[in-house]
């Protein structure tokens, strides 16, 4: 499964997309669980007192994973398209 990376999560991983593997019927949480042990880097820019953090956006396949799914107990199918968001701000 591959995540893609965006801003300041891509240069913390090094790399605009991770792979990870995860086994079949595994959730967006397991997932992301692979992500931070594939790239430690990531865990203190996503996670807060061990909870995703509040300004960080995970999309499934382009869906807000809390707004229009199960969140982090969202299962994901072998194709999922997983992305991971900073704040972004412009003017």
């Amino acid at each position: 499964m591959e995540w893609k990376l965006f801003a300041h999560l891509r240069d913390a991983a090094g790399a605009e997309t991770v792979s990870v593997d995860v086994e079949p019927g595994a959730t967006v949480g397991d997932a992301l669980d692979a992500l931070v042990e594939t790239e430690p880097a990531l865990r203190a820019e996503v996670f807060e007192d061990g909870d995703l953090a509040d300004h960080i956006r995970l999309l499934v396949d382009g869906e807000d994973a809390f707004s229009a799914r199960q969140g982090l107990a969202t299962e994901l199918r072998a194709d999922a398209e997983l992305a991971l968001f900073p704040p972004v701000s412009g003017g």
